[in-house]
């Protein structure tokens, strides 16, 4: 667990609050930045702010501004922004509970894991998470963290309580506006058969260790063999691209290849049992 919390408050119930302690369920320490070189020196470059016709600027004659249209702008002091910023309130309170599936996963954003934030807020903590189990609901709020206000819901996680900040209606796109081309057909049965094995073949148990960000260990490859060859340049490989079907035909063979078990070959034909002699008429006496 984290050394220090991402919030420390309390969830509010009705008349209940149970006092808990927040951390940020993700990482980002996977990722590689990289950063701009001058390369015939080798040194970083850096980034002087100017002004189209005056040059270099004072950073304390910066002011942040809103285009409201093309070449005007509203322009904010610090003071201004903020005035207009929300108090980071320790209450949480919980205004309304849903069905899980009523909320489309295009809503979430990023997870939370929620704690006791001590031995007496515990049994509180306990019951909500298992009341919340029970009805299958997830609870949902508005909480100010850092200047924003979120809405957050809440559920069950295993010992604990997993909260996630959900996006506002107007931070999400509609999806008919990109699915209204796509036409109104049904697929071929056998085609649909055929897909449905194979997806019943490859259903296992959800893994995430078994997934890697293939691109990020080949960066990493990649600085190693530079860091060793003092910065020859390493070419890359070249991959065949591969071949795409266009037709029925091309998916239908491609969907029963796909569901053949590998290296399961054929049965050969079963051979003939070869005639049998006919035996030798007897000599008559």
């Amino acid at each position: 667990m984290a050394a220090r919390p991402y919030w420390k408050g309390q969830i509010r119930l009705a008349l209940v609050s149970i006092p808990v302690e927040i951390y940020s369920a993700t990482k980002s320490g996977a990722t590689i930045a990289f950063n701009q070189i001058h390369e015939p020196t080798g040194k970083r470059i850096k980034y002087e702010k100017v002004v189209p016709g005056v040059g270099p600027v004072d950073p304390d004659e910066i002011v942040k501004g809103y285009q409201y249209e093309k070449g005007s702008y509203v322009l904010l002091d610090e003071s201004e922004l903020e005035a207009v910023k929300l108090e980071s309130k320790k209450t949480l309170e919980l205004t309304q509970f849903v069905d899980a599936h009523e909320i489309d996963p295009l809503y979430y954003e990023k997870p939370y894991y929620v704690v006791p934030a001590d031995d007496l807020a515990e049994e509180a903590f306990v019951v909500l998470r298992e009341a919340l189990r029970d009805t299958k609901k997830v609870g949902l709020g508005q909480l100010a963290m850092r200047g924003k206000e979120y809405i957050i819901s809440l559920k069950p996680c295993g010992r604990g309580i997993l909260m996630e900040t959900l996006r506002y209606a107007d931070e999400v796109n509609k999806a008919q506006g990109y699915f209204r081309d796509i036409g109104d057909v049904k697929p071929d049965p056998e085609l649909l058969e055929l897909a449905e094995t194979l997806i019943d073949k490859k259903t296992a148990k959800f893994d995430p260790s078994k997934f890697h960000d293939r691109y990020i260990d080949a960066l990493h490859e990649l600085i190693e063999k530079k860091r060793k060859s003092k910065g020859a340049k390493i070419e890359a490989e070249d991959e065949p691209a591969p071949s795409r079907g266009s037709n029925v035909v091309d998916l239908m063979a491609a969907l029963k290849k796909s569901i053949e078990k590998p290296g399961a070959a054929k049965k050969p034909a079963a051979k003939k049992a070869p005639a049998k002699k006919a035996a030798p008429a007897r000599k008559r006496a």
